[in-house]
């Protein structure tokens, strides 16, 4: 199957410096922020748009900024002009979004059946594009903060006072997030008190390391190649309206994921993990479109599972030490000497491990006392044993890795490598 529009970004962005990582989730969440809330899925009494929040986290120099700015680039030549503002104030964005006068003028729902189709023309919809986010944002706004989280899937007219006494509605806002920023960074703009929190659990963080790629004089895009892209996108906002369709094969493959995923060991994405199908959907919705179809097929679940999946598997990080309890490391630790034995590990094994990073036995004896409640070790006679391990399955029942490119697969993440174990042979891989 072929997922024609991130095919031909990747070869028109090709010979630029950003790593493929970056370049992909640009173009999801610039086709999820032109779709706007056009196309959707019903879940129950809601529905899903295919509008994300996505953080591209790297050190300086991993060309977050260039990836950010190409994709805009290419929604402002298709006439996408619903950006915010790039330094701004809850106040003014929220007079943005409600509209350029700020009258934020909302049409009463129950008159949707007298415009029709137009009625649409009055929802609002805004792209935060920010290569810079804390330049966005500002310091520990968490007034700003908790809005962009409230705003994320929100249904019907959202009223809001701002500090002149002014109040602003703005029916059905539809926000999408391409930020860029560093690990250091996210440490200064976010109090640590938010990391877990309502905000960060829509947040999509995408980290990599530089690709390494160092072209010194760019070639200049093709303009034929940008004007096909630009009508690709056209043709999606065109065809892809209204509600999707689940195939039943689709739906199975979704109740899969839903019922049997394990969460990152990561405490502070365990919120994260609450919301993470709803991320899940998002993404089968922008996948779907970006091959023109309203059809989300297993193919699309499959694919935007691995996506998520490959993603997830760096968003620490994202992190770094940005919202870490106290002997964090130290808990890590004993996570990795667990898992890399197949034997019981006494106290005093652990000791001798971890005996230059605590002060006295008892600090361990309660890190190990935690760890068993929380259900990530087990305590056994003679020591402690992994509770869990949290595996990749590789399999054509809900992952392929075959659909991501070869740089995505690469050394993304220092030492660390993305580990996976065949389903049906127990052997594992490196990748």
């Amino acid at each position: 199957m072929g997922y024609d529009f991130i095919t031909r970004y990747f070869s028109y962005t090709d010979k630029t410096e950003p790593p493929k990582l970056f370049h992909r989730w640009a173009a999801l969440v610039g086709i999820g922020a032109y779709l706007g809330r056009r196309f959707y899925m019903r879940q129950g009494h809601f529905k899903i748009h295919p509008n994300m929040y996505c953080m591209l986290v790297g050190v300086s120099g991993s060309r977050k900024s260039t990836a950010i700015k190409l994709m805009k680039k290419l929604l402002v030549s298709t006439g996408y002009d619903t950006f915010a503002a790039d330094k701004t104030t809850k106040e003014k964005f929220l007079l943005d979004l409600a509209g350029e006068d700020g009258s934020g003028e909302v049409i009463d729902p129950a008159y949707a059946n007298i415009f029709g189709a137009d009625f649409e023309a009055y929802d609002r919809e805004i792209l935060i594009a920010a290569d810079e986010f804390n330049d966005f944002i500002g310091i520990g706004n968490l007034e700003f903060i908790s809005t962009l989280g409230s705003l994320w899937d929100y249904e019907g007219i959202y009223k809001s006072r701002i500090k002149t006494g002014k109040s602003v509605a703005i029916n059905n806002p539809t926000v999408s997030i391409l930020g860029g920023n560093t690990p250091t960074n996210l440490s200064i703009a976010f109090p640590s008190a938010t990391v877990g929190q309502g905000f960060f659990s829509r947040m999509l963080l995408v980290y990599s390391d530089p690709s390494g790629k160092k072209i010194t004089r760019p070639e200049v895009p093709d303009p034929a190649e940008t004007q096909e892209l630009i009508e690709y996108l056209g043709e999606i906002k065109t065809k892809c309206v209204g509600e999707s369709v689940v195939t039943s094969g689709a739906d199975l493959l979704l109740d899969k994921i839903y019922k049997t995923h394990i969460p990152l060991e990561d405490v502070r994405f365990e919120s994260y993990s609450g919301r993470r199908f709803d991320h899940l959907l998002k993404l089968c919705l922008v996948v779907a479109a970006s091959r023109l179809s309203t059809e989300i097929t297993e193919q699309d679940v499959i694919y935007a599972n691995t996506i998520l999946t490959h993603t997830e598997h760096f968003m620490p990080k994202a992190l770094g030490e940005f919202g870490k309890a106290r002997h964090s490391d130290t808990v890590h630790k004993i996570m990795q000497l667990l898992d890399s034995t197949h034997k019981v590990l006494s106290m005093a094994d652990i000791w001798k491990a971890v005996v230059q990073d605590l002060e006295k036995i008892s600090d361990l004896a309660d890190i190990l006392r935690n760890l068993v409640l929380a259900e990530k070790i087990q305590s056994v006679k003679g020591g402690f044993l992994p509770y869990k391990k949290r595996q990749i399955e590789v399999s054509d029942d809900i992952l392929n890795f075959g659909l991501l490119l070869p740089e995505e697969l690469g050394k993304l993440a220092g030492p660390e490598k993305l580990r996976l174990v065949e389903v049906n042979t127990g052997k594992e891989m490196v990748l």
